[in-house]
C-alpha cells in the first residue's frame, strides 16, 4: 500500500523539520495546548516559502469547543481566503450544532469559500453523535478527508471505530487516523485500519537559550507550562517513524 504521511507542525520550522523527514504534508497549527488554532498570516507565508510538499492550514478561531457564532465563521471565512492567498494547498475545519450533528449552513459556507482547495474535517468528528451518518454527509460536500482518533483519546484506541469508517468509506473519503500516532503504534494502527493516511507530530522538546529566568512567573497566568521549552517536530523522528511503516512493507 502506497502511504501518505501528515505532520502536525507547531511553527514554520517543524514544517522544515517535516520535509527533512520525508513527510509529505503538514497541517500547520499554532495553540496546540489548545488542540490548534489559525497560525499567523506571516507563519504561513514563512512555511510556504521553506517547505515544497503540500501546505494545510487549521481554521480554528479558538480552542474549545466547535459551536461557531456567526462573527467567528467571519473570521473563519476570512482566514480561509487569507491562507490560499499565501500559498495553501488546503484547509482543516469542521462546525457542529449544539446537539453534535454538522452545522450544514456554516460548512457550505465554509466549503465554498475552499474552493480550489483540499478540505480536512478535523477531529470534530470526534465529538459528533453519529459518525457514520455524519460522514457520508461530508463526502457530499466534497471534503477530502477526516481526522479524527475514532472518538477515542488516541488513535490506536479508537482503532475499531476507525477500521468501520475506512471500510465505509470505501476511497470515497479519506480517513486519516490522527492523536498519539508514533514509532511505536503506526504499524499496528495500519494493520486493524486499512488507512493510509496518518497525522502525526514527531516533536521533541527544545531547551531555551534563556540564561536569565523567573521561575516565579507564568505568563498563562493559573495555567503553569514549561516556559523555558519548545515542543518542534525533528527530522529524526519523523524520519522513523515512517520507517517503522514502510519498512514493513
Amino acid at each position: 500500500m502506497k502511504y501518505t504521511f501528515e505532520i502536525c507542525a507547531n511553527s514554520a520550522e517543524s514544517c522544515v523539520a517535516a520535509q527533512e523527514g520525508g513527510a509529505h504534508r503538514v497541517e500547520l497549527c499554532a495553540g496546540m495546548p489548545e488542540g490548534g488554532t489559525t497560525p499567523s498570516l506571516g507563519e504561513i507565508k514563512l512555511a510556504r516559502k521553506l517547505i515544497d510538499i503540500k501546505l494545510h492550514v487549521i481554521i480554528r478561531p479558538r480552542g474549545g469547543d466547535f459551536l461557531y457564532s456567526p462573527l467567528e465563521l467571519d473570521i473563519m471565512e476570512e482566514d480561509i481566503l487569507a491562507a490560499k492567498e499565501a500559498g495553501a494547498d488546503g484547509v482543516v475545519f469542521g462546525c457542529l450544532t449544539p446537539d453534535g450533528e454538522l452545522d450544514i449552513p456554516a460548512m457550505k459556507r465554509l466549503m465554498e469559500a475552499s474552493k480550489g482547495l483540499s478540505v480536512t474535517f478535523h477531529r470534530a468528528f470526534d465529538y459528533v453523535k453519529s459518525p457514520e451518518d455524519v460522514m457520508e454527509t461530508l463526502i457530499e460536500m466534497g471534503v477530502n478527508r477526516i481526522l479524527t482518533s475514532g472518538q477515542q483519546p488516541s488513535a490506536i484506541k479508537g482503532a475499531e471505530l476507525l477500521s468501520a469508517l475506512v471500510k465505509q468509506a470505501a476511497g470515497r473519503i479519506i480517513i486519516m487516523p490522527g492523536c498519539g500516532v508514533n514509532e511505536s503504534n503506526i504499524s499496528e494502527l495500519a494493520s486493524i485500519t486499512g488507512a493510509s493516511e496518518f497525522h502525526f507530530s514527531a516533536r521533541e522538546n527544545k531547551e531555551s537559550r534563556m540564561l536569565l529566568r523567573n521561575p516565579a512567573l507564568s505568563m498563562g497566568g493559573p495555567v503553569v507550562i514549561d516556559e523555558y521549552v519548545t515542543s518542534v517536530t525533528t527530522p529524526n523522528r519523523v524520519r522513523n517513524t515512517i520507517k517503522s511503516l514502510t519498512d514493513l512493507e
